[in-house]
Order: C-alpha cells, then sequence, then structure tokens
C-alpha cells in the first residue's frame, strides 16, 4: 500500500519534481511585500498631506473687505512690524482695484499678523499696524482706523 507523501513548501518554493529544476525562485514572503506596499502608501499619503499645507491654507479664502470711503487701487501686507510688503493683491481683482464695500481675495500669506499699505484713487498712502487675519476669514479696514495716511 502506497503511502502519500505531502510536501510543504513556503510561498514560492518549487516541489523537487517541478520542471524547472532543483532550483528555488528568490523567496516571496507576502507578509514582507504588504508592510513595503503600506509603508510606501503612508509615505505618499504624508508627503502629499505635506504639499497640500500651505495650498489647504491659502484654500481657505482670505479676504478683505474695503469699509474705508474711498476705492483702493494699491494694497500689500507685510509681517507685522517689519516693511517687507508683499505683492500688490489688486492684481487679484478683475478690474485691479477695490471699491468701496467690495472684498478682495488675499493670496499668498498664512493667517497671523500683518501690516497693511495701500493707496486710495484720491492719492492717499496708509498704513493700518497689526492687523488680525484668521484662515477662511473676512478682514476689514473702515475709514476710522486710517490714522497714519499721507498724501
Amino acid at each position: 500500500m502506497a503511502i502519500a507523501q505531502t510536501v510543504a513548501l513556503r510561498p514560492g518554493r518549487l516541489p523537487p519534481h517541478s520542471p524547472l529544476g532543483e532550483s528555488e525562485p528568490p523567496c516571496f514572503d507576502e507578509r514582507e511585500a504588504t508592510g513595503r506596499y503600506a509603508l510606501l502608501k503612508a509615505t505618499g499619503i504624508y508627503a502629499l498631506v505635506l504639499a497640500a499645507t500651505p495650498a489647504l491654507a491659502q484654500g481657505e479664502r482670505i479676504r478683505l473687505w474695503n469699509l474705508t470711503a474711498q476705492t483702493i487701487t494699491h494694497f500689500y501686507l507685510a509681517p507685522a512690524g517689519t516693511n517687507r510688503y508683499g505683492p500688490d493683491q489688486c492684481a487679484n481683482d478683475r478690474d485691479g482695484t477695490v471699491d468701496h464695500d467690495e472684498r478682495l481675495r488675499i493670496t499668498g500669506i498664512s493667517p497671523g499678523r500683518y501690516d497693511a499699505k495701500f493707496e486710495d484713487k484720491t492719492g492717499r498712502v496708509c498704513v493700518v499696524r497689526n492687523i488680525r487675519i484668521k484662515a477662511g476669514d473676512i478682514f476689514s479696514i473702515e475709514e476710522r482706523q486710517l490714522t497714519n495716511c499721507r498724501k
């Protein structure tokens, strides 16, 4: 009576009677491959989150609400207490100006405290200091805040 012999094989191992011969291909460990895949996936997700963080902050529509009596023709922001003003934010508007009671999309900044410098259509140049800007918020500049202006 013949007894059937069972050969226990690791994944990726060829049986001794394989037509490919006695040699074994490199061992394939599913757990190791799954772990590598999970690590690559986690690393990819982490990289996407890091890359998207500034974009998310900017995507949180920060806007200026012009409550001055005049149309603003140029508007700049600098970190509070500095003179490092960024680009003219009026370039974000279709007509390049911000009328009274109009809102302007602000780009390229993070939430924080800023000094604003602007010029209106009368030629008046004003600086408003220490404005708190929050993500996704609308901040306003009102006529009563304009104490530091020159023509």
